[in-house]
């Protein structure tokens, strides 16, 4: 990950114009263990009379996303006494006060209506160059006004690191709420959750399309067969993808987007499968007398890890894209499963065992040479999923009795439950950035 070096020269200084990069940008690792967050203050938006106070929660929501981001250190100006004095503009002797105490970047903006829609406009403000360097506009229903504040942060991540930023992600997942497992969408922070299949039954395993158009996931919509469908969101048009006899379960697109593996019990034993999207051509990967599945990509498209109970307990293994040089990948515990591989490839994350019985989750690097424990307690942790950044985990946990969905950085550090209500809530998938 790369720390943007504030050395770009920005096109204009009005602060009411969108002002686009035009130089070269210099870019540090932010991954470094000596990396240090870049401090900003959300100094708030200005929202006039309008009801609901918008321009408070949009400060709140933008400081969440700031946060997580894990890029900034988000400050409170409050306690440094910085205040706007109602002025939308430029106020230069706040910002040198700011920047004394160092503060690195500074946000503001309003909030205005324009019937029927809200106008966000929102400033950025860099210490190091002393000058505003970029202004913001989105427009949109005020049921948006969300995705608004996470369009702005997403645009400092960007700004900052050359990178996407996770605020406009989604977290597909399964919840069981009136007797039946569904498939549901909500925003990464657990907001608004959306239920997306309707089937009165079993909505299992959902995996994202790079494009972020389509979810597959296994389906028990017949009631008598267990299918691989695809689900597209915008208009819930589904397709069949996979549909042989026996289990057919833990789809995951390649990272192209153009083959997808899966486990199916067709020819009696658990195999991975890699179906061609284009060709329709399926290919069986493994043959072993063992249970295979739950195949996860390498972000290169080369490699898969799977599991796999060929040695007497379920257990991590790594192949090659065709099948070849197959190899187990952990040793420790009885019991390690559900592999997630990280965006950048350098960790795998999966359900691990030890001596105290828990199901918790661990890191393990593809060489096998590291391995960490991310977390702990009680109850079981399942299902680790990545952010597109490789900087969070979702996974769902039984923590605190019923299973919810909960974030946690990959260091195992700042755990947030995200999912409330309902009975059971399980299965998590972050989708692309």
């Amino acid at each position: 990950m790369r720390y943007l070096l504030v050395i770009t020269l920005l096109l204009g200084a009005g602060l009411g114009a969108i002002l686009e990069s035009g130089a070269a940008d210099v870019f540090l690792e932010a991954t470094r263990p000596d990396f240090q967050k870049i401090p900003i203050a959300v100094l708030g938006f200005r929202d006039g009379q309008l009801p609901d106070n918008p321009g408070s929660r949009l400060t709140q929501v933008l400081k969440d996303d700031l946060r997580r981001s894990l890029i900034f250190s988000v400050t409170d100006p409050a306690k440094l006494g910085l205040t706007l004095d109602g002025a939308y503009g430029a106020q230069n002797v706040l910002f040198k006060q700011a920047v004394d105490n160092g503060i690195a970047v500074l946000v503001w903006g309003q909030v205005a209506a324009r019937q029927p829609d809200l106008v966000l406009d929102g400033l950025i403000y860099d210490g190091v160059k002393q000058e505003a360097i970029a202004s913001k506009r989105y427009v949109g229903a005020p049921p948006v006004l969300r995705q608004m504040a996470h369009r702005l942060a997403d645009e400092l991540v960007y700004r900052y690191t050359g990178e996407p930023g996770i605020a406009k992600t989604k977290i597909a997942f399964v919840s069981e709420q009136g007797g039946s497992r569904e498939l549901y969408v909500m925003d990464y922070d657990g907001y608004g959750p959306r239920q997306v299949t309707a089937d009165g039954f079993l909505s299992l395993m959902p995996r994202w399309s790079l494009d972020r158009r389509h979810i597959v996931f296994t389906t028990y919509r017949s009631r008598t067969k267990q299918d691989i469908d695809a689900i597209e969101l915008a208009t819930g048009k589904r397709a069949t993808l996979v549909s042989m006899p026996g289990l057919n379960i833990t789809p995951a697109f390649s990272p192209d987007g153009t083959d997808l593996a899966f486990a199916s019990s067709n020819e009696g034993n658990a195999e991975i499968y890699k179906l061609s999207l284009r060709t329709k051509t399926l290919t069986r990967l493994t043959v072993n007398n063992g249970g295979d599945l739950s195949p996860a990509w390498a972000p290169s498209g080369r490699e898969l890890a799977f599991v796999s109970d060929r040695g007497g307990s379920p257990q991590i293994y790594l192949m090659s894209v065709d099948g070849s040089n197959v190899r187990r990948l952990t040793f420790e515990g009885d019991h390690n499963a559900a592999p997630a591989w990280s965006p950048r490839g350098n960790w795998i994350a999966y359900v691990c065992r030890g001596q105290d019985r828990q199901y918790k989750l661990c890191l393990i690097s593809p060489d096998g040479q590291k391995r960490i424990q991310i977390t702990s307690g009680q109850g079981v942790d399942d299902s680790p999923s990545w952010s597109p950044d490789g900087r969070h985990l979702v996974f769902s946990s039984t923590a605190e009795g019923k299973s919810h969905i909960y974030m946690i950085n990959s260091d195992g550090t700042d755990l947030e439950r995200l999912t409330s209500g309902g009975v059971h809530h399980s299965a998590p998938a972050w989708s692309p950035a």
